[in-house]
């Protein structure tokens, strides 16, 4: 019998905006009245995560990751699709009796957010951040409690002799720190990390990331890894999904797209993260801007600023279908079965990174 995937998103969207009331809907509808805006942050996503398995969200600011890591995460509900844990839906997975002595399947999914310092409560000691849920779910007794909360500091490298100072006692990589044993304290099975590493200097992001992949392998944890820095996300992530304007343009394994990007986004992100094995390379931001979620273009989003856009692109927007194994592309540019990168347009002959010499 063939486990279950860990984590399943069917079709999910989200729309922000209301459509106001009766009234106002009437009034729109003939025309009396302007419709009220909508924003689409999430369009259509559909993906798998296994057991253990890192995956890597993608993509510029405004496109749809962090909204999306938040329905995982439940703190949204979705407008339209489905969000299933290891099978199960999340209303029966909160209305399931658990077994005594473990933590509520509820509490499965755990975040843990961007900004370390806003995302703890300041009035609290690092022995309540880390203690009150496990303590009120019944994980662990009083008795235990500070072994309990001791063993998650050490964990995460920060000394239990510190469990009663305040968050703004600590350096921003030790609120991390905090931050993650807060999430553990109540044993989840998925950490969704939203540019859990961003507000760090990079000597402590590395610290950060060899922290996170050493939870892994201790606890069995998967990850929806969200960040904007392909450098960080090329060395945590065995899968990667890119997002544009609240679609995913590609997803594949790390290695693959890293190294052979289909999509034109992708290609232009990648092209664009430096590496010391390059010299002499002038690096050529993506042209234009990212368009407006209240007005987005039709056909595929990205053609005003794609260099190999067609006629096609203005008018079709690509579906997203598998390319290869284990690899799905949204690009009308990609053939099935691809191997190789998409053509170049007449118009333009370069990409986004231009060697000098």
């Amino acid at each position: 019998m063939t486990e279950a995937p860990m984590l399943t998103v069917e079709n999910v969207s989200k729309r922000f905006g209301s459509k106001g009331d009766f009234i106002a809907r009437g009034l729109a509808a003939i025309g009396l009245a302007k419709p009220r805006p909508q924003v689409l942050a999430v369009d259509d996503v559909s993906f798998v995560l296994n057991r253990g398995e890192v995956l890597g969200v993608v993509g510029e600011s405004g496109c749809g990751k962090s909204t999306l890591g938040r329905m995982i995460a439940g703190l949204l509900e979705p407008s339209e699709g489905t969000i299933l844990v290891d099978g199960e839906a999340r209303g029966a997975r909160v209305a399931k009796r658990d077994e005594p002595g473990k933590a509520p399947r509820a509490l499965d999914l755990q975040m843990i957010f961007q900004d370390p310092f806003s995302s703890l409560n300041p009035r609290k000691r690092v022995t309540d951040l880390i203690g009150e849920a496990p303590r009120v779910h019944r994980i662990v007794d009083r008795d235990g409690l500070e072994r309990y909360v001791a063993d998650l500091m050490e964990r995460c490298g920060i000394d239990p002799a510190y469990r009663d100072r305040f968050a703004h006692q600590f350096s921003g990589g030790q609120r991390q720190r905090i931050g993650i044993a807060r999430a553990l304290a109540v044993k989840p099975e998925i950490l969704v990390c939203d540019e859990a590493v961003s507000a760090l200097d990079v000597s402590i992001q590395a610290q950060i990331i060899n922290l996170f992949m050493d939870l892994r392998d201790e606890f069995g944890l998967t990850y929806v890894f969200i960040s904007h820095d392909l450098g960080v996300v090329e060395h945590i992530a065995d899968r990667i999904l890119v997002m544009y304007l609240g679609r995913i343009v590609e997803s594949g394994p790390a290695a693959e797209i890293f190294t052979d990007p289909q999509h034109p986004y992708s290609r232009a992100l990648i092209e664009g993260v430096p590496r010391l094995d390059r010299r002499r390379v002038v690096y050529n931001p993506i042209e234009g801007d990212i368009p407006s979620p209240l007005d987005p273009p039709k056909g595929c989003h990205f053609h005003p600023r794609c260099p190999l856009a067609q006629d096609r692109c203005r008018v079709e927007a690509p579906k997203l279908r598998r390319i290869a194994p284990g690899r799905s592309a949204a690009c009308h540019l990609v053939p099935e079965t691809s191997t190789v990168a998409p053509p170049v347009a007449k118009e333009s002959t370069e990409w986004p990174v231009t060697k000098t010499g």
